[in-house]
């Protein structure tokens, strides 16, 4: 569902933790969109998909109330099915780039992780990708495993890529949020850079005015 929003994604993407309680979930992503965060992605590593999906319809009539978009992680079909705006999907959870668009739809937002991979990228893109993420810009907890490819790398993966919808993932937090801006990306990643917070809302209201500040 991608009516009455547009489907760039621009300023602060906050990535919910994955396998939270649905309580503290939602108490989490309220905050953050309470905050300004204008779009959330759900992940689900551990739960089943009847689960999956409750959660992801939870969160969905939440991201409606602060009109904000919703994207899934990795499924589809999760996305279909919890009405949600978009889904975002890593280099393996893809099995043919060409078909890509077409089994997601015309309706949704389609994100694609392309680490350091501008090859990859391109042909994301000319499968119908809407927006690409690169990083990780900076050592992170969540994903220790991803090399850093740092900012240069960052601002040079947006020269390649001008016309398109650019994310910037990876150890993101409130006070490299004005150098992930200079670089030109259209979008700032983060998730216990924000999520860990102590004030959830309040590091999310800052975030968002070191995005626009700049």
């Amino acid at each position: 569902m991608t009516n009455k929003i547009t489907k760039a994604i621009t300023g602060i993407y906050g990535i919910l933790p994955a396998d939270l309680a649905i309580d503290d979930l939602l108490k989490r992503a309220e905050a953050a969109l309470k905050g300004g965060a204008k779009t959330l992605q759900f992940r689900d590593k551990k739960q089943g998909y009847k689960q999956a999906l409750k959660w992801g319809k939870a969160l969905r009539e939440l991201t409606v109330q602060y009109n904000a978009k919703l994207m899934i992680n990795d499924s589809i079909q999760l996305a279909h099915d919890t009405g949600a705006d978009g889904v975002h999907l890593g280099k393996g959870d893809i099995e043919s780039l060409t078909q890509l668009r077409q089994h997601a739809g015309e309706g949704l937002i389609l994100g694609v992780t392309c680490r350091a991979d501008a090859v990859f990228g391109k042909e994301a893109l000319e499968s119908g990708a809407d927006y690409l993420s690169f990083g990780a810009v900076f050592p992170t907890h969540s994903k220790p495993e991803v090399p850093v490819i740092g900012l240069p790398r960052l601002q040079k993966a947006k020269q390649l890529f001008p016309a398109a919808n650019v994310v910037a993932i990876g150890g993101i937090t409130l006070a490299t949020i004005p150098a992930i801006k200079k670089t030109g990306v259209d979008a700032a990643a983060v998730i216990s850079g924000l999520f860990a917070a102590e004030d959830i809302e309040a590091t999310a209201r800052q975030m968002l005015e070191a995005w626009e500040s700049r």
